[in-house]
């Protein structure tokens, strides 16, 4: 290989070490900001729910009051949960049924313009909740949540009881 072969390689080992290692910090960030978001909005829908249940009513859902507690308190949970980086993807797996489900009984129109109309479904209401759900669901909480400390503990317990054979 050339040297300015050898040369564009090495500088693209370099870029990917350095955004590799801001790959957790930005986990990190999006979690805790996003995470807070979600608790403050499960928050003020659990103070609100007469409105609340009335607009799930509005839907058309089914049992629209017990519905309403359990969509405001699941994304209070979830939010303290993500914010945290304590049970992480299962958090946001729930976050992007929960808001795939806003979509979907909300906002249809939206969520069918995903390729016709992309403005429209990415100013949807859902669709930050969505997109964060769906990024730590795929890439985990980062190494600067619990779950890594967690799952660093029960390794370190599983090596010492069965040996050094887990990985």
């Amino acid at each position: 290989m050339s040297i300015a072969g050898n040369q564009i390689l090495r500088m693209n080992d370099a870029f990917v070490k350095v955004v590799t290692a801001l790959q957790s910090p930005f986990l990190l960030l999006v979690r805790v900001y996003w995470g807070w978001q979600l608790s403050q909005n499960g928050w003020a829908k659990l103070h609100n729910l007469p409105k609340v249940t009335d607009f799930f009513s509005s839907l058309g859902l089914p049992a629209p009051h017990a519905t309403a507690t359990f969509v405001s308190s699941f994304e209070f949970v979830c939010g303290i949960l993500l914010a945290l980086g304590l049970l992480s993807r299962i958090a946001a797996l729930g976050l992007t049924i929960d808001m795939f489900t806003a979509y979907w009984t909300a906002d249809h129109e939206a969520l069918l313009s995903f390729i016709s109309d992309p403005d429209k479904f990415q100013n949807a209401a859902s669709f930050i909740y969505l997109f964060v759900g769906l990024l730590i669901l795929i890439f985990g909480a980062g190494k600067i949540s619990l779950d890594h400390l967690l799952e660093r503990g029960v390794r370190k317990t599983l090596r010492g009881d069965a040996g050094s054979s887990l990985a």
